[in-house]
């Protein structure tokens, strides 16, 4: 059954670093980016090397997580879950299994995201993604593989394990792709009165802001409402953040930044004192 994911480029024979995506993601983001622009920024900014790195290599180590989860939760399926029942959700519409994907995902995202915030040793992992200071499309891709692989499970084993149709979890794989790139886009959009359902740029940016107001708010990926619902919603009028990045010495390099959760807590803390509210 996992063969069935080798033609939308969830495994190796399949342009497997995702070269070619990136070049459209560039194509359509750069452009969006110079006429909603929320500040100047070059468009090869500080890290900008190094992120390109991370969509990379990201992308390859990923796919083959993916592959290695939606076995698993295939296989788990084929044991504990009724035939009728992976039939029943494999033949409704469409759309409507997206939407349930996006929902059931989601908060998966939400609880891992905000328990990589709640526990030290995981933010050490997570403080690389939020590291950034100057945001854009690309920087979406900047998370350690430890980060990612844990996050991709939790929220899309779910999805495997209920057998959602292909089609229907191809379209998934876009709209998520999609709306990712655009949350961390340079660019002034806020959703209006759908700011409380769907996560917008807006929302996102003031995940990532030098805001104390800000810290661990805005988990959700996609839906804005998780966020509503357990209290950690922080959208301020239209008000766009100042600066972005932590309060720690993160370094520069990916090596560097693959290598900083697991040092010392002392070394980490030589280069300049750590940000209280999430590391101590």
């Amino acid at each position: 059954m996992v063969d069935r994911y080798f033609g939308w480029g969830l495994v190796p024979n399949v342009d497997i670093l995702g070269l070619k995506s990136l070049l459209i993601c560039f194509a359509i983001f750069v452009p969006l980016e110079r006429l909603l622009a929320v500040r100047p920024q070059k468009i090869l900014r500080n890290g900008f090397g190094n992120d390109v790195i991370y969509a990379v290599l990201n992308s390859a180590i990923t796919k083959i997580f993916i592959v290695m989860v939606a076995a698993a939760a295939m296989g788990a399926a084929g044991l504990l879950v009724p035939r009728g029942l992976l039939l029943a959700i494999s033949g409704q519409s469409i759309w409507l299994q997206v939407i349930e994907m996006i929902v059931i995902a989601d908060l998966g995202v939400y609880a891992a995201h905000r328990t990589f915030h709640a526990i030290p040793a995981l933010w050490r992992f997570h403080s690389i993604h939020h590291g950034i200071e100057e945001l854009d499309w690309l920087a979406s891709f900047r998370a350690h593989p430890v980060d990612q692989i844990i996050t991709k499970s939790v929220s899309l084993a779910p999805i495997f394990f209920l057998g959602f149709s292909d089609e229907a979890i191809a379209i998934y794989f876009i709209i998520y792709t999609g709306h990712a790139l655009l949350l961390h886009a340079n660019v002034r959009i806020n959703f209006g009165p759908l700011k409380w359902l769907i996560a917008s740029p807006q929302f996102h940016h003031w995940h990532h802001a030098d805001h104390r107001a800000a810290y661990d708010k805005n988990f959700a990926s996609q839906i804005a409402l998780f966020d509503v619902l357990f209290g950690t919603f922080h959208v301020p009028g239209s008000e766009m953040p100042e600066k972005y990045g932590v309060e720690e010495p993160v370094p520069t390099s990916y090596l560097g930044q693959l290598g900083y959760p697991f040092l010392r807590r002392d070394r980490r803390r030589e280069a300049r004192p750590l940000v209280p509210h999430r590391l101590d």
